[in-house]
């Protein structure tokens, strides 16, 4: 099933093309965020042991959100009907990279000065709860990979 949707959807190369961008933007993007990569003095990447979890995470977000958002995109563009269900694997996506984005010291404090309080709030929720919402965003992410999965290959059966 799974090998059935991977080649009918990546056949098209500007679907793969798709999810290598948002991975990478999104990889490279929470790991700036998260402090693994750094630009000052020099470019290094560095993954605390400590860290390994919430890297894992990183990784596994970024590469669900890639195949998700290119599968949701190809049941778009093939069915009418797909659209509001596609849009949730956008939705996990996004609670994914804010979870890490907001707890960022230097994103946290432009939050708590823009916003005041409910800027400190969500900060504080966001710093406290990144892990569990990590985890939610990968979850709707499996979701919706499954459920396009099962979507493209029952609307595209190949008949020999």
């Amino acid at each position: 099933m799974h090998k059935e949707a991977f080649k009918i959807v990546y056949s098209n190369k500007r679907y793969l093309y798709v999810s290598s961008v948002i991975f990478v933007v999104l990889f490279v993007s929470l790991s700036i965020v998260s402090e693994f990569i750094f630009f000052s003095p020099i470019w290094v990447f560095y993954v605390p042991a400590n860290s390994i979890v919430d890297f894992l995470l990183i990784v596994a977000i970024a590469l669900l959100s890639g195949i998700v958002a290119s599968l949701s995109i190809y049941r778009m563009r093939t069915s009418n009907k797909g659209l509001k269900r596609s849009g949730m694997g956008f939705f996990g996506s996004i609670i994914g990279a804010s979870a890490g984005a907001c707890s960022c010291g230097s994103l946290g404090f432009s939050a708590v000065s823009i916003f005041g309080t409910i800027g400190g709030t969500a900060t504080a929720f966001l710093t406290n709860y990144e892990m569990p919402l990590r985890l939610v965003s990968i979850a709707i992410l499996c979701y919706m990979y499954y459920v396009s999965i099962k979507d493209i290959t029952s609307k595209c059966k190949i008949i020999k």
